[in-house]
């Protein structure tokens, strides 16, 4: 359902400008777990609602991940010849269509969300929701832990910093999935507030996993293997060893599901999801 809504969405190669779209679709078209917008879309049924309701805000949120990623990997951030298993956005398509691909792809997500309202979704729940999408990715969410994670190489900083690190670059996002799940799925604010809180503890048990991920992965990753390393990047492993990485990530997923515990089994996705990122081998 996400791929399909990215493709009837999103401009055709064949559009003005042609190379612009094609570097957009390049990187939507990669691949990926899609992680986010099954988020989004599990917690809205975990509440009853059909996924339809959330289905356009669950596709803007890939398009805003898959920008991110084209801008992580430029030569100015980390450097990466690979992603999804394919050169990176930039080594195919040149630095300045890389910047300008993710720079729409983010726009468009947010054209997207304003025009493709649910019929059953309130315009102020989708205001709601849309800018809380906007804060978790903006200057206080991903992008300031963008920052932190730049300022933070070659240096040594300490487990609570890195954990705020993630928490804003990696988690902000998936929380906000979740988050925004349940208020299109109507939601209670403690309801709300719950699954967010799952999100929180699902997002910085998958940053850990892709912390061991790039010490223990093999070529299935479909990225670069220790570049983190190679970066001199702070991680759970460089700060508190493999095992005991694992061991947290494993615990902050069993956390998340037992958040759940009020919730029936239209949220059995939800409990999977959060085993899934700790599991994963890519």
């Amino acid at each position: 359902m996400v791929e399909e809504t990215l493709e009837r969405y999103l401009p055709v190669e064949t559009e003005w400008p042609p190379k612009l779209h094609e570097a957009m679709l390049y990187s939507i078209r990669a691949g990926g777990k899609r992680l986010r917008p099954i988020l989004t879309l599990a917690a809205c049924e975990a509440l009853g609602a059909p996924k339809e309701r959330a289905l356009p805000v669950a596709a803007a949120l890939e398009m805003i991940h898959t920008y991110s990623l084209i801008h992580d990997d430029l030569p100015a951030m980390d450097d990466d010849a690979l992603r999804r298993g394919k050169p990176t956005n930039h080594t195919v398509f040149g630095e300045a269509i890389a910047i300008l691909a993710g720079d729409a792809l983010l726009t468009e997500a947010f054209r997207l969300m304003a025009r493709k309202r649910h019929p059953d979704v309130e315009a102020k729940v989708l205001i709601e929701v849309m800018e809380a999408i906007a804060d978790a990715a903006g200057s206080k969410g991903m992008a300031g832990g963008q920052v932190m994670d730049l300022e933070s190489e070659k240096k040594k900083i300490s487990l609570a910093d890195l954990e705020r690190l993630h928490r804003n670059k990696t988690g902000r996002l998936i929380r906000v999935s979740v988050e925004s799940g349940a208020r299109l799925g109507g939601g209670s604010a403690g309801e709300i507030e719950t699954l967010g809180l799952y999100g929180e503890k699902i997002g910085l048990a998958f940053q850990i996993a892709d912390d061991v991920l790039d010490i223990e992965g093999g070529e299935e990753i479909g990225k670069d293997v220790g570049s983190d390393l190679a970066n001199e990047k702070a991680t759970y492993p460089s700060l508190m060893g493999v095992q005991a990485s694992k061991d947290l990530a494993s615990k902050l997923a069993e956390e998340a599901v037992d958040l759940l515990k009020s919730f029936d089994s239209k949220a059995d996705p939800l409990r999977e999801m959060a085993r899934f990122v700790v599991k994963r081998r890519s």
